[in-house]
């Protein structure tokens, strides 16, 4: 297990936002068990889209760390993690999930705004 943190620090050295990427691993682990409590109604639509969401969201990331010019990448993933919240909170008005999961999904998701928006401004 050692030898997993080391190498899981010593990549976040080589990639500046790999900090960002493991916290977005997280949030899509987390997200991934809360989906499995959805109802059966809701697995090709609420739950689809929001694992829509996740992966737009990691996908972005990768395509922002990876291009020169980060500013509008950074806007569109912005964009989609505030999609992500309205996904999140509309699911937790259906009743779909309970106050604890809500609170600690969305939790989640402000940390990940948070370093989000910390990378924006090093950008502008």
């Amino acid at each position: 297990m050692n030898t997993l943190n080391e190498n899981l620090l010593e990549a976040t050295k080589r990639n500046p936002h790999g900090a960002l990427m493991e916290k977005l691993e997280e949030l899509a682990t987390y997200g991934h068990i809360a989906l499995l409590q959805f109802p059966k109604t809701e697995k090709f639509l609420l739950c689809s889209e929001i694992r829509k969401t996740l992966d737009s969201i990691i996908r972005g990331v990768v395509t922002a760390w990876k291009k020169f010019h980060k500013k509008t990448t950074l806007n569109d993933i912005d964009v989609e993690v505030e999609m992500l919240r309205v996904l999140v909170r509309r699911a937790w008005r259906l009743k779909y999930i309970n106050n604890h999961r809500f609170e600690t999904w969305a939790r989640h998701i402000d940390e990940t705004g948070r370093m989000l928006g910390g990378w924006i401004k090093s950008v502008a």
